[in-house]
């Protein structure tokens, strides 16, 4: 019992030191918002500039931070493999379709609540499923046969696809709550009507990918890469505003243009580093050795 105590002790002080030193860092920005363009401008070109050759390859470096991209995971359009792997696709890209889905569709561009707890107990069963398919995928290449089931590559993308809804579930009332100056007071999904409007336009976005339609290969791939870096960058935003002191300051996107650069230029940073640490270690821009 002791033991727990410190332990709940030491990651409180571990937490405060990390929050206090964010906010030391932060200090120059309060005063220099101007130099966030410059910022993001300077990590922009050196991720374009350091990348591979053609916007697809360097579109397949955003994904590599993220994804193990193992080739015989993945979908491949008119030959060419998606930036990332079919589960991944759906988490990704159903994120975006969800924060989309809730912001433009929905118009719920303020709310702050998070889902009701049916509808999140929903979410939960959804993303539970994921978590067994996701199982049950590794451990039938483990060990060679399936193990549950034969995986498949669309359940794959389903399944990652409600990953994708729940985490723009989170997502959306979040930046909301953390950047506006008046957060609506109301929950971003109201209720199963606008849960099954969610769920449709998943949908839609899975059959996008199933098609494999040759002409969707850049919108896709380009959609992939953006999705990464917008869910990235909106939880780096959000820890800027909150290191800074500068939570429910702004009335518009216009105005939270300089922190959401920021927010963007370090999830940039994050992505670049990942990628140098993955192929240090590795020694591969495709899935990890011994893994196919």
């Amino acid at each position: 019992m002791r033991g727990t105590k410190q332990g709940i002790l030491l990651a409180q002080q571990g937490r405060q030191s990390i929050m206090a030193t964010m906010r030391i860092l932060g200090q120059p920005l309060r005063r220099g918002w101007w130099l966030a363009p410059a910022l993001l401008a300077v990590v922009l070109g050196a991720f374009l500039q350091l990348t591979p050759a053609g916007l697809l390859n360097k579109v397949d470096m955003v994904g590599y931070a993220v994804c193990h991209r193992i080739p015989s995971h993945s979908f491949a359009i008119a030959g060419r493999t998606l930036p990332l792997c079919a589960r991944c696709s759906g988490t990704f890209l159903g994120a975006l379709t969800g924060l989309l889905g809730q912001w433009v569709v929905l118009r719920r561009r303020r709310a702050s609540e998070f889902p009701s707890p049916p509808i999140m107990a929903i979410l939960v069963a959804l993303l539970l499923f994921m978590a067994v398919d996701g199982v049950n995928s590794y451990l039938s290449m483990v060990i060679g046969r399936p193990l549950l089931y034969e995986p498949r590559q669309w359940l794959r993308l389903i399944t990652g696809a409600f990953n994708g809804l729940f985490l723009s579930a989170l997502m959306a009332p979040l930046v909301n709550f953390s950047l506006w100056r008046q957060p609506s007071p109301e929950r971003a999904i109201r209720g199963w009507r606008d849960l099954l409007v969610l769920l449709a336009l998943e949908a839609g976005m899975v059959l996008l990918v199933l098609s494999q339609w040759p002409p969707l290969l850049y919108p896709l791939a380009l959609l992939s890469g953006i999705s990464v870096v917008t869910m990235l960058g909106l939880v780096m935003t959000v820890l800027v505003v909150m290191a800074i002191g500068r939570e429910n300051q702004y009335d518009g996107w216009k105005e939270a243009i300089p922190p959401l650069m920021v927010g963007f230029a370090l999830a940039l940073l994050m992505i670049g580093a990942i990628d140098v640490l993955r192929y240090t270690m590795t020694g591969t821009l495709e899935g990890f050795p011994g893994l196919d």
